[in-house]
């Protein structure tokens, strides 16, 4: 008789905790390497670890390592945007705001998506996720405010790395809706593999052009856990932990564990980095928080599916 209840999904929804931990760790890992190395060289050692761990993985299933040539266009635009733009962004704007703040900006994601479900595919939104648009924005502009006043959202020098931030998650949201299809047609470990391969050509051009190597030379044992820790934890065994516990649950509750991740940021961060806590950016994150759980609803009799 097959497992059922808590027992039959323990694994996967650990497996699903274990990942929103790592990714919630990756923003103070991020800072701490960031300290030693370049935005560049960073998030090109980052996907270089990734990627060779997830073709491992790969021929270790002997699964096919080069994806068909249909799936390359999308695939490269995947590795543009999601391993060559996205990291980047974020690693830069770590060089300027805090990790609270990315780890509370990028729970907006969620509503950038439904944002283009609704342009894109025409989706409804409904009153109650254009409240928590309106919710989850207030937030935003409460985590981005230094001081809590309008005046402070439009001070460009206080908050253009938190501008960053919120540029990579309208980036990611299109990283999101173009590669869905793919996703579905090779599998998260292949789709996943390839185009993080595609963007790590882009980036070599500028880690050899920067003379990367070099950096690395001078790494200290801290600096080459937090790369070691991003590359193969976040990049490689977050994504496969996330995609086994997608394979064994319903996304719905797989996504419920999303809403840790900025909490797990903030307690690394002010344990690891001592970033100070405000009481303005704890509340703008808790309504951007409000207002991904108000968007996620669905309305109607889809309520009780």
């Amino acid at each position: 008789m097959p497992a059922t209840g808590f027992g039959a999904s323990a694994w996967p929804r650990l497996a699903a905790l274990l990942a929103v931990v790592f990714w919630g760790l990756s923003f103070v890992a991020t800072k701490l390497a960031l300290r030693e190395l370049s935005p560049t060289t960073l998030v090109f050692v980052r996907f270089a670890l990734g990627a060779a761990l997830l073709l491992g993985i790969l021929a270790a299933r002997r699964a096919p390592l080069v994806p068909p040539r249909a799936e390359w266009l999308p695939l490269m635009t995947m590795g543009l945007l999601g391993v060559f733009v996205h990291p980047m962004l974020q690693a830069t704007a770590l060089t300027m705001t805090t990790a609270i703040h990315t780890g509370w900006l990028i729970g907006v994601i969620p509503i950038w998506s439904a944002l283009l479900a609704a342009i894109v595919l025409g989706e409804r939104l409904g009153a109650v996720r254009i409240v928590g648009l309106a919710v989850g924005f207030a937030g935003v502009a409460l985590v981005v405010s230094p001081d809590g006043s309008l005046g402070g959202v439009v001070r460009m020098s206080g908050t253009r790395g938190d501008l960053l931030v919120l540029l990579s998650t309208v980036n990611w949201a299109v990283v999101t809706v173009i590669g869905r299809a793919t996703l579905q047609r090779l599998g998260p470990t292949r789709a996943t593999a390839a185009a993080t391969c595609f963007g790590l050509v882009l980036l070599a051009p500028l880690f050899l052009a920067r003379s990367g190597w070099r950096e690395l030379q001078g790494l200290d044992a801290a600096g080459w856990a937090a790369v070691l820790f991003l590359g193969f934890g976040c990049s490689g065994l977050g994504y496969l932990l996330w995609y086994g516990a997608l394979e064994k649950l319903e996304a719905s509750r797989v996504a419920a564990f999303l809403y840790l991740e900025p909490l797990v940021t903030l307690a690394a961060a002010a344990a690891v980095l001592h970033e100070p806590v405000t009481g303005t950016a704890v509340m703008g994150g808790m309504l951007v928080l409000a207002g991904v759980v108000l968007v996620q609803r669905r309305s109607g009799s889809a309520l009780t599916e």
